[in-house]
């Protein structure tokens, strides 16, 4: 089974990337984010440990913990965000070798994950290869505005939290460059599959 990588800045298209790898190749698509929220729902593994570590104030009105709460927390507080961070990556990297041992024993040829921090939580024990899919900072910019509503202020604010495009570019075997022409987006990983022997 190819195991690949997904990453790449807020705003460059992931999204689009994912759909086309699960409709045009069968691939079986998992987003760390996601398996990270799963875990923090009342009977995920991490629910109780996040709780103890910042407290019940935390928790909404339905005892469900609260990630914006939790944002205001532990986002002016690198060591808390660490404490978080040893709670949740290494739960999620669990959960997915899990889904991978599962989804090699059906078969399955083409297993994709997306993290946003796929570089920095060492993927690379567990992907073949990275892909880095980019857009150009004005098109990223403009997507955020129209499809989420952030204002340049916020944008800017993200961009500077996240990894450069050189650090992407180094770590990353193949870059997808997603612009705006799906078509041509769709050619080269067209071209990257066909490279591994998918047609």
């Amino acid at each position: 089974m190819k195991i690949i990588g997904i990453t790449g800045g807020i705003g460059a298209g992931k999204s689009a990337v994912l759909d086309y790898l699960k409709e045009r190749y069968g691939a079986y698509i998992i987003q760390a984010d996601q398996v990270g929220h799963a875990l923090m729902e009342p009977k995920g593994s991490c629910f109780l440990p996040v709780v103890k570590l910042l407290g019940k104030e935390t928790l909404d009105t339905q005892g469900k913990i609260d990630r914006g709460k939790i944002a205001a927390l532990v986002f002016p507080n690198p060591q808390l965000l660490a404490q978080l961070n040893e709670i949740i990556h290494p739960a999620v990297k669990q959960e997915i070798r899990e889904h991978i041992a599962a989804q090699d024993q059906e078969g399955r040829s083409i297993f994709v994950i997306e993290a946003a921090l796929l570089i920095e939580d060492h993927y690379e024990e567990i992907c073949q290869e990275f892909w880095y899919i980019y857009a150009e900072e004005a098109v990223r910019r403009r997507r955020l505005k129209e499809q989420r509503g952030y204002s340049e202020e916020k944008i800017t604010d993200i961009f500077q939290n996240q990894q450069t495009e050189d650090v992407f570019r180094r770590e990353c075997s193949y870059v997808v460059e997603n612009n705006g022409d799906l078509q041509m987006t769709y050619l080269q990983i067209d071209k990257r599959m066909k490279s591994y022997g998918f047609m």
